[in-house]
């Protein structure tokens, strides 16, 4: 239940209608607060100085303009949006405008002159010029004007905000903060048991012998990216029907209609009722999300390196900038403990098995596409072998070390055949000497 509330929030956060929504809402209600205290008549507060003191034709003056000039300031700022999200399509690639939709600060721009326009209209139809019932909301007005004023600093942080958020800096060092804080949450220091001791034992005796035979398949009823799984309710469904579920699949990958998305042991168990609940724990969607999928935000960095090693683009600096945020999001993600695939329930019993994100997976996204992108770029050649060289002191078992030996291995070998100059490939050769002097000592 969390992930699927956890997948709706994400859905509301990235949407460009939520927050501008509850700020409308919450204009209605403020509105509401300042009539009331218009109709009180306190004489007091219609009497301070810079309270609007005059009649109904200058107060519709004054909440029309206001109003007006929040339509047109908001089709502005619809319009900066709109181009900044056409240059960084451009540049960054078009799986990068998400981080541009769910910018907080946007949405509150837009929800402020929008809460802004809704204002104005509420206390203009209240303001009545009649002889007998004449009524001027002073207070109200001049909350109005507040209200303009805080919109022209608003249009000030936007312009500001806009021109920031789309310098490539700005996007790599975002989408790095993104990925280290996904690694944080789906890999906590302690969970699950993680020695190989462990898991051999765990193979041995608690999967049954007759698994492969007598499991049966669960399909997909749709094709699309798996965006979460809810392992809570995994569980709860496992220990409830009294089997064990493997899982196919993992957040990210790509799933086809009537695919396997789980196998489900044992056979005597399954029912319609079984089924659906367990097909209930998928989350499908048209497109990869970073909630349960550490390599979205790999594969996001990866984009912006390769768009910037193109033959149009040539910009190995923000290649450079990209390995950077991805060799400490690596430093930060070897120090993790990868949890067992083996899932247990209250009661010590098995019931789920599930593929975990492995170190090798996600360096071969890191570094494969920027690798063969790179060849004959010498200062991204090298800056990949020193990454590689910087997780490696992080290290702590052998399978991690010999990833990141193969890896070396494969561009000092492209480096042969992209590199001309000698003086470069004996620049290469020294980092790649210093990675294997590294590996071996460790």
């Amino acid at each position: 239940m969390k992930t699927k509330l956890g997948k709706v929030w994400e859905a509301l956060h990235n949407s460009f209608w939520f927050v501008p929504s509850l700020m409308v809402v919450g204009a209605i209600a403020i509105a509401y607060v300042m009539l009331s205290l218009d109709h009180e008549d306190k004489e007091w507060l219609q009497g301070l100085p810079l309270t609007y003191s005059r009649g109904p034709e200058g107060a519709r003056e004054v909440l029309s303009t206001v109003a007006g000039s929040m339509v047109s300031v908001a089709t502005t700022a619809f319009s900066i949006v709109i181009v900044a999200l056409q240059l960084a399509s451009g540049q960054f690639g078009p799986r990068l405008l998400g981080n541009f939709m769910r910018d907080t600060g946007n949405q509150i721009v837009l929800g402020t002159f929008i809460s802004t326009f809704v204002y104005c209209l509420l206390i203009l139809r209240t303001v009545n010029s009649g002889d007998n019932d004449e009524f001027v909301p002073h207070i109200s007005v001049t909350f109005s004007l507040v209200l303009a004023i805080f919109s022209i600093a608003v249009l000030i942080y936007f312009l500001h905000h806009v021109a920031t958020s789309i310098q490539a800096q700005q996007v790599i060092a975002q989408v790095g903060e993104e990925l280290n804080d996904t690694i944080e949450r789906l890999f906590p220091k302690k969970i699950g048991r993680s020695s190989a001791k462990d898991r051999q034992d765990i193979k041995d005796t608690d999967i049954p012998d007759d698994f492969d035979d007598e499991a049966r398949p669960i399909k997909s009823e749709k094709s699309g990216y798996i965006q979460a799984i809810d392992d809570e309710e995994l569980i709860e469904i496992a220990a409830k029907f009294d089997v064990i579920v493997r899982l196919n699949y993992r957040p990210g990958d790509f799933v086809v209609k009537g695919s396997d998305l789980a196998s489900v042991w044992h056979a005597q168990q399954m029912n319609k009722q079984l089924a659906k609940k367990l097909r209930g724990i998928f989350i499908i969607g048209n497109q990869r999300t970073p909630g349960q999928d550490v390599e979205f935000s790999i594969n996001q960095l990866v984009e912006i390196a390769v768009r910037a090693l193109s033959k149009g683009v040539n910009d190995p600096f923000t290649a450079i900038r990209c390995i950077d945020q991805l060799s400490a999001a690596l430093c930060h993600f070897v120090q993790k403990e990868i949890p067992s695939r083996y899932r247990y329930d209250e009661n010590k019993k098995l019931r789920a098995i599930a593929e975990p994100t492995t170190f090798t997976s996600v360096v071969d996204a890191a570094f494969n596409q920027i690798r063969q992108a790179g060849q004959t770029d010498v200062a991204v050649t090298i800056r990949l072998l020193e990454a590689i060289a910087r997780i490696a002191q992080y290290t702590t078992t052998k399978e991690q070390r010999a990833v990141l030996l193969r890896h070396a291995q494969m561009i000092e070998r492209g480096s042969h055949e992209g590199i001309s100059e000698e003086l470069d490939k004996k620049d290469v050769q020294e980092r790649y000497f210093a990675i294997l002097k590294l590996l071996k000592a460790q």
